[in-house]
């Protein structure tokens, strides 16, 4: 094609876009009396193409209102979850606090109602065996007045006993140690008896000994220390019972029980220190069996 042919078709092409617009507005914009013959052709010719092309217009509109709809729910949905996972974080920090607060509390009543000056002692350190039993823990407290055989207690019960003073730590046997034990009476018949720990690696276990087969002993029964010999204060929760075998007149009943206190989960402890005058009685750990002598019964 020549140039010049090239040019009259560019220009028909742009007269032609510019005059059907003119003339299928000038035919919209007759009243119905007003129109000709060529105005209602064009009307009629025009009217399909309106109305794919508003229908065309309508459909990408509503894609592109979507878009930005969907753009803002999605902006939205991401500041609400940071927004709640703010407040789920701000909700566990105070339900920590609030445990960490009544635990200090109990501790603190545990203090008052103590004879003598305890020292509280935090946890530092746990040795574990393969099934996450702690077999003893590491306190951060080596005050001089804290001294082996020590008492160690928390607001649930017995704790056990200062095995070490090594400097600023303090290590602990376990009530649950087969070699620790402990003078004990049971709360509700005043049944007297022995508690050791079993030394069981896979729970946390004790045995009562030396009850009499007179003795009134259930499962379910709080085991407290009876404060003889001078070592633990009366009263203190050592074990709850957990089975009893009655045996005949004349024999120590069997009797199983378990710690009141979770030594896996324990953080803070009071360190009981000696009144004037006295000295602890000590556990088989120490030389002798029981503060009453090998098999004494009250």
């Amino acid at each position: 094609m020549s140039p010049a042919l090239k040019r009259y078709r560019d220009a028909a092409i742009v007269v032609f876009l510019l005059a059907v617009p003119f003339f299928v507005l000038k035919a919209n914009m007759k009243s119905p009396e007003s129109q000709s013959a060529m105005d209602r052709t064009i009307l009629r010719v025009s009217a399909p193409i309106e109305v794919a092309a508003a229908t065309l217009a309508r459909g990408v509109g509503g894609i592109l209102e979507d878009y930005v709809y969907l753009v803002d729910v999605k902006r939205d949905n991401d500041r609400l979850a940071y927004d709640n996972a703010r407040l789920r974080e701000q909700l566990h920090a105070l339900e920590q606090a609030q445990t960490d607060n009544r635990q200090l509390r109990r501790l603190l009543q545990l203090k008052d109602s103590t004879p003598g000056e305890p020292v509280s002692a935090q946890v530092i350190g746990k040795d574990f065996t393969e099934f996450f039993r702690a077999t003893r823990i590491v306190l951060d407290k080596g005050a001089r007045d804290v001294r082996s055989h020590a008492p160690v207690v928390s607001p649930d019960g017995v704790v056990g006993a200062v095995l070490h003073v090594a400097g600023e730590t303090l290590d602990v046997q376990l009530a649950v140690d087969a070699a620790f034990g402990v003078d004990v009476e049971d709360e509700r018949t005043r049944a007297r008896g022995f508690v050791r720990g079993t030394g069981d690696p896979a729970r946390y276990g004790c045995k009562v000994e030396m009850v009499d087969s007179r003795d009134e002993v259930e499962i379910g029964d709080l085991l407290v220390t009876s404060g003889k010999g001078r070592w633990f204060p009366r009263g203190i929760p050592v074990a709850r019972v957990t089975k009893v075998i009655k045996r005949e007149l004349g024999r120590d009943q069997d009797v199983d029980a378990a710690p009141t206190v979770d030594f896996s989960r324990i953080d803070s402890v009071l360190v009981l220190t000696s009144a004037p005058g006295e000295e602890p009685a000590s556990t088989s750990a120490f030389g002798s069996q029981s503060p009453n002598g090998p098999r004494g019964r009250p």
